[in-house]
């Protein structure tokens, strides 16, 4: 027992015996006749002046043994404070500097997307917005789909092109976006003008440089003219219920939803299958996290434009001055900001199936992803790719999350773009990859 405790407890015991012994007397000969209390009421009072002194006692032996015991006590609390977080032999997809911000976890792609109230999935939706997606009557010469720019196997979603094409050979000025796990995104289109898969689903069908369509009642005449939408629409939402642009728009999004790939190797590998990703990939995925790819491209989604804990759907970009934005025409668009040759504002693009709908950036301007690795490199996170100097670290405070964002500003070698590129294959679905595949000439 620690001795300055003992000695206390010397003391103490005796002074305790005897304050009892006196407040008994006291309460017993002078306080009690004094207020007329009975002989147990007597004891009640001597009882309550008792517990009173035996409480007092009690703190000041907890406060000495908290003094004078620190190794047993105090000192415990505080290593235990500093020590690192516990992991596991099998906690290998976390990639932590540990020095000072908490750890980043990296998550899989859930299997079912979430749909609104007003929308639920049902099959029978699912299969109209399956028709409606391929079906060129929608178009105003009926030779364009939903399909025809989002061709799902062979393409991976996409078009493949720089931008998008149109009815009567119209092109567009944006790169047009995959639809496989659109459905997690919280806006939709490169500036993120609509809020949800039914809004986005309109845009497409009544725009003049895309399908075309002249108004949303010519798009409604067209479906109820053909007896079997109208039998379908009648299944799907109920007999006597009008064909209108909406419904098509829930139909087609019904559909999207179920667009989901949650089988790429990076989701093998967060599930527990530690051999899914090569040597490089995991190189490529702790510098994703260490260079400051996942401010951005954060989540299950990769990207923070998401409806699974996304923060901040759109950002500047270029958001530094770089020496791409010349040869990429990287400020020709602003985005939403709607004017020209400016910084412009656009969603934060998900990062799944990245290697295999290329061209890249809004303006579909560069080919290789190892280039577009590069342009972000520099143009978001100011890093230097290339050069020969050390990486430095800087904190940011960040007014979303009303927290300090530790971000590494760092050289990067051409082979760690290479890592950083086999990681981001790593994210595309083992089916699309092999659909691919199978549809190349």
């Amino acid at each position: 027992m620690d001795t300055d405790l003992a000695a206390l407890l010397n003391i103490a015991l005796p002074a305790i015996a005897i304050a009892l012994l006196v407040i008994m007397m006291m309460v017993q000969k002078e306080l009690g006749p004094f207020a007329g209390l009975s002989a147990s009421g007597k004891w009640m009072l001597s009882g309550a002046f008792g517990m009173g002194v035996l409480a007092f006692t009690f703190k000041m032996v907890v406060a000495v043994a908290m003094a004078g015991m620190p190794g047993r006590t105090i000192s415990p609390l505080i290593a235990a404070y500093n020590q690192p977080p516990a992991t596991t032999a099998g906690d290998t997809n976390v990639f932590n500097d540990r020095a000072l911000a908490p750890r980043y976890i990296w998550q899989a792609l859930p299997e079912a997307a979430p749909a609104p109230p007003d929308n639920p999935t049902t099959p029978e939706k699912v299969a109209l917005g399956r028709l409606l997606f391929v079906d060129t009557l929608l178009s105003a010469d009926r030779t364009f789909s939903c399909a025809s720019c989002h061709d799902l196997y062979g393409l991976a979603g996409g078009d493949g092109r720089r931008t998008a094409s149109g009815i009567g050979g119209k092109v567009g000025g944006r790169n047009v976006p995959t639809v496989w796990n659109a459905a997690f995104q919280s806006v939709l289109f490169w500036d993120g003008r609509a809020a949800s898969l039914e809004e986005q689903a309109k845009g497409p069908i009544l725009n003049p440089i895309e399908m075309g369509m002249p108004s949303a009642a010519e798009v409604e005449r067209r479906l109820a003219a053909d007896a079997s939408y109208r039998e379908e629409f009648a299944r799907v939402f109920g007999a006597g219920q009008a064909i209108t642009i909406d419904r098509v728009a829930k139909a087609i999004a019904a559909y999207e939803r179920t667009l989901i790939t949650p089988d790429a190797p990076y989701d093998r590998f967060v599930r527990g299958d530690a051999t899914a990703l090569t040597a490089a990939q995991l190189r490529g995925m702790a510098l994703f996290e260490s260079v400051g790819c996942v401010i951005c491209h954060q989540g299950p989604g990769f990207s923070d434009a998401s409806l699974l804990g996304g923060r901040m759907a759109q950002r500047i970009f270029p958001a530094n001055a770089n020496p791409y934005e010349a040869k990429y025409r990287l400020l020709a668009d602003g985005g939403a900001t709607g004017q020209h040759d400016v910084r412009g504002i656009w969603r934060i693009a998900s990062l799944r199936n990245v290697a295999l709908t290329g061209p890249y950036l809004h303006n579909g301007s560069v080919d290789k992803l190892a280039d577009a690795v590069r342009i972000m490199a520099t143009a978001q996170l100011a890093a230097t790719v290339g050069a020969a100097r050390p990486p430095s670290r800087s904190i940011e405070w960040s007014p979303a999350e009303r927290a300090f964002i530790r971000t590494e500003r760092r050289v990067l070698g051409d082979s760690e773009v290479e890592d950083i590129v086999a990681f981001l294959g790593a994210l595309s679905s083992d089916s699309l990859v092999a659909a691919k595949k199978k549809a190349a000439p």
